[in-house]
């Protein structure tokens, strides 16, 4: 499988490039992620990766508790990210969990920005010194994506600012533009 990174920018080219007109009639984040999704998969099925969903807002129970991370304080913190793409705990780790997005208006407050991004660098950690026990094959909290996306939406620009994580680490930034029809 190609790097999960480089399959998201494939799908957000073909999402901007057929909707990214909706982004600049000011749409909510949770319509961005769920259209987002259909292009993730549709580029997963053409790169014939199987196996794994693209979920807006999916707060699965695991044993009868919500999805949580550890913050850098060693908090748990229940978390719902905009849109993941996993298997659904159908592939064991440390293959479960591909791409973590948030994504956020330019317009909202700077604290969500950072309460996102925490939130990514937290998910895309290794499971390390106990702080994330395994039990029966998934880990008690999540971690161990491979890639988190940070997209902050600046429709006044026509531009998408993307933040690229990995192992809790800010690796890249990239600038999509949104064309106009």
């Amino acid at each position: 499988m190609r790097r999960p990174e480089l399959i998201f920018d494939d799908a957000l080219r073909a999402f901007l490039k057929r909707e990214g007109s909706s982004l600049l009639t000011n749409v909510s984040e949770r319509n961005t992620c769920g259209r987002l999704a259909l292009f993730i998969e549709r580029q997963l099925e053409q790169e014939g990766v199987s196996g794994y969903y693209a979920d807006v807002e999916y707060n699965r129970k695991q044993r009868d508790k919500v999805k949580t991370i550890i913050n850098d304080q060693f908090q748990v913190v229940s978390i719902t990210a905009d849109l993941i793409v996993h298997s659904r705990g159908e592939i064991l780790a440390p293959n479960d969990n591909l791409i973590a997005v948030e994504v956020k208006k330019s317009s909202r407050p700077a604290h969500e920005k950072d309460d996102d991004v925490a939130r990514l660098i937290a998910m895309t950690r290794v499971p390390h010194d106990g702080v994330w026990a395994w039990e029966g094959g998934h880990p008690e909290h999540v971690c161990g994506y491979s890639v988190g996306v940070f997209m902050e939406i600046r429709r006044e620009r026509h531009e998408i600012l993307v933040e690229y994580f990995k192992l809790g680490k800010k690796t890249k930034e990239q600038l999509f533009v949104i064309p106009i029809r």
